[in-house]
């Protein structure tokens, strides 16, 4: 397949750049496999659609704020009288430090900008010093290893004080007090995601609530959304694409819940493509069946994949030429989705994390 096939034209005024009032008041196209058709619904009609006995699968992964401002400081040596060197310090230009994953104790990993210019041994400075990060190695497309070191209380504490929201790229503006809340889904618990799993974003604790009241089984698992969920395709053959690692679990009662269900005919409705990725792998690997476990996945999802884990999928709407377009056009074909997408383009439908969404039956 080539990257061509995955692409489509979208107006520039539909990327949702800003989150509506209430999260639970965006659109939902319904899309049928079985008919190809699709139908425009509202997202709080999400508990008439469903039926009792189906089982959402939700992402509780949370966002912090692992997006760094600051300057860089480098050292030079500054020779006082013979035999006397010292060295003094000076500021060398703004930085920033976007954490992707936490090593080992104070080590992680992250993405710097500008990437060329920030060397091994650097240290850079945020919160005027507040928080360090020591440059200990680079790796390509400007990633770093770091140590951090927090002047006053745990390093958690200085991220939390002086990072912002990790916004997506494309929204090409700052974060705000907002963004705090709202780029969050309201049942997020286990901190580690660089990015939200944002089909979540649209559940209200009464869409939640009317869901339960409808017969729908809930379960949480974890996948904790790394940058890699917004690298652009660099390849034309698709296949040739690597997707990064993230880390996932499935708790116990998860596992059991799901198997059951699975076991039952019930129909498993994963909330995002994240859970899709963390259940399609554990299946893979465990033939065919789901089980508690934790580790690390890679897989990507293209069209001609076997799905064995899930038989619906609410999802937004993604990017052109993008991993998480692709898994959506190989869970529902490319032909049906980009029909739907151009659809979308026409209903004026608001696209991205912070833009309505579709569920796939």
């Amino acid at each position: 397949m080539r990257l061509s096939e995955f692409d489509y034209q979208l107006p520039a005024e539909l990327i949702a750049h800003r989150p509506l009032p209430e999260r639970d008041a965006s659109r939902m196209m319904v899309l049928n496999r079985s008919t190809r058709n699709f139908e425009d619904r509202a997202f709080r009609e999400l508990p008439q659609i469903l039926q009792a006995g189906d089982l959402l699968i939700f992402n509780n992964t949370r966002v912090f704020r692992a997006r760094l401002l600051g300057t860089r400081l480098g050292t030079r040596a500054q020779p006082i009288g013979k035999n006397n060197p010292k060295t003094r310090e000076f500021l060398r230009g703004q930085v920033e430090l976007l954490l992707t994953r936490r090593e080992d104790g104070e080590v992680w990993q992250g993405l710097v900008h500008p990437g060329r210019k920030v060397r091994e041994g650097e240290i850079l400075l945020f919160g005027e010093g507040a928080l360090q990060a020591e440059v200990l190695d680079r790796g390509e497309y400007g990633l770093r290893r770091v140590r951090l070191t927090a002047r006053q209380g745990t390093v958690e504490e200085a991220i939390e004080n002086f990072g912002h929201v990790p916004l997506p790229p494309y929204l090409h503006r700052a974060d705000d007090p907002a963004d705090r809340e709202a780029y969050q889904t309201v049942y997020a618990k286990v901190t580690g995601a660089v990015a939200a799993p944002t089909a979540g974003l649209h559940f209200s604790t009464r869409v939640l609530e009317a869901l339960r009241a409808r017969g729908v089984e809930t379960v949480e698992i974890t996948l904790h959304v790394g940058p890699g969920t917004f690298r652009p395709v660099r390849v034309e053959r698709v296949e040739e694409h690597r997707m990064d690692a993230e880390w996932y679990e499935i708790p116990l009662q998860a596992a059991l819940a799901i198997q059951r269900a699975r076991d039952e005919g019930r129909r498993v409705i994963a909330v995002g493509t994240t859970c899709v990725r963390t259940l399609e792998h554990v299946a893979r690997i465990n033939a065919g069946q789901i089980v508690s476990s934790s580790g690390e996945t890679d897989l990507f999802i293209t069209p001609g994949f076997q799905f064995k884990a899930v038989q619906a999928l609410l999802t937004n709407f993604h990017l052109p030429r993008s991993t998480l377009l692709m898994l959506v056009c190989a869970f529902a074909s490319r032909e049906l989705i980009l029909r739907a997408y151009q659809h979308a383009i026409a209903e004026r439908y608001r696209f991205y994390s912070y833009g309505d969404c579709m569920l796939i039956l």
